[in-house]
């Protein structure tokens, strides 16, 4: 008899075990992509009561078992998780073993000042903490960056200055720098200049060549980005256009008076203006002005300027 109860009690768990193991890798009900998000140090029972309330389970105490049984509770990695509609207990099992976490991103313009950058960290409701001081003029790198919901705002400061430092690096020591300029130092402010002055690609290193043979020639760089910054210190945007008394403030940024370069960058330049500061083209410009199309006209002498001047004032004056 006992020995029947035995086989009984055997058949029973070998029972449930199936059942158990068909509701695991069955689909599941969940009707739609769901995100969950596991916060640091939770439970595989808490994960398994989250899960169930978001409907990705039907059976939280299943869950609960096959957690322990594979030691979830010592892998489980905080984060979001994406689970898309039917999916089966044990792919979120294996989801979350592997700790597969959404990652998200945030995109950085060039030509911010650091400034600008922290706002747009501080506006990212998925980044935590605070920013205890605005990082210096020109050292972070702008780019896409990835980060994991709950990471610090400031880890992504370190990164982005991390990767200003890297690419500096990189075009300091794999180019013959055709620049006159010293150090990396110089560079990254030249590189500012030249971010400030020209969106279009295709003019990067025309501008660079201008300002590269001014500090050759010994001559001041007057660039309108530089009083600008000047005049806002980075901090906002000037929403007019620059007067001839603004050309005579007396700042160390303003390069209408001064001679070389600013003392720091003017705001932070993206790799194709740090390559265009160290191998600018090899020209003979001298000025630039605007030509109306969005881009540049290049004059080698102030009397081919003057001309590029009147053309961009009759286009301008058109267009009120």
């Amino acid at each position: 008899m006992f020995k029947k109860i035995l086989l009984l009690l055997f058949i029973l768990i070998l029972g449930v075990i199936a059942l158990g193991k068909q509701i695991i890798y069955a689909d599941g009900t969940l009707s739609e992509d769901t995100v969950i998000v596991v916060k640091k140090g939770s439970s595989s029972a808490q994960v398994a009561n989250e899960l169930y309330k978001a409907r990705v389970i039907n059976y939280p105490n299943l869950f609960k078992i096959a957690a322990r049984l594979q030691k979830l509770d010592r892998k489980l990695k905080a984060g979001e998780y994406a689970f898309q509609a039917k999916i089966s207990m044990i792919d979120v099992l294996d989801k979350m073993k592997r700790g597969e976490v959404m990652y998200r991103q945030i995109t950085f313009p060039e030509g911010l000042t650091s400034l600008q950058m922290v706002e747009i960290i501080n506006n990212n409701e998925f980044l935590e903490g605070e920013i205890s001081e605005i990082p210096t003029e020109g050292s972070l790198l702008p780019e896409t960056y990835t980060f994991m919901r709950g990471d610090s705002r400031e880890k992504l400061i370190k990164d982005m200055q991390h990767a200003m430092k890297k690419a500096l690096k990189n075009v300091w020591d794999n180019n013959d720098i055709k620049s006159p300029v010293k150090n990396v130092e110089e560079l990254l402010i030249l590189a500012s200049i030249i971010e400030k002055e020209t969106g279009m690609p295709e003019e990067r290193s025309l501008v660079a060549s201008v300002f590269a043979n001014r500090l050759r020639r010994g001559m001041r760089l007057q660039t309108d980005p530089t009083v600008i910054y000047a005049i806002t210190n980075g901090k906002f945007e000037l929403e007019r256009t620059l007067t001839r008394k603004d050309l005579q403030i007396k700042s160390p940024y303003n390069t209408y008076i001064n001679y070389g370069l600013p003392p720091t960058p003017i705001c932070n330049p993206g790799k194709a203006s740090l390559q265009a500061a160290a191998q600018p083209e090899m020209t003979d410009y001298l000025y630039f002005v605007a030509s109306g199309n969005g881009g540049h006209n290049f004059a080698k002498s102030l009397n081919q300027h003057n001309k590029n001047v009147k053309k961009w004032k009759k286009i301008k004056n058109k267009s009120l």
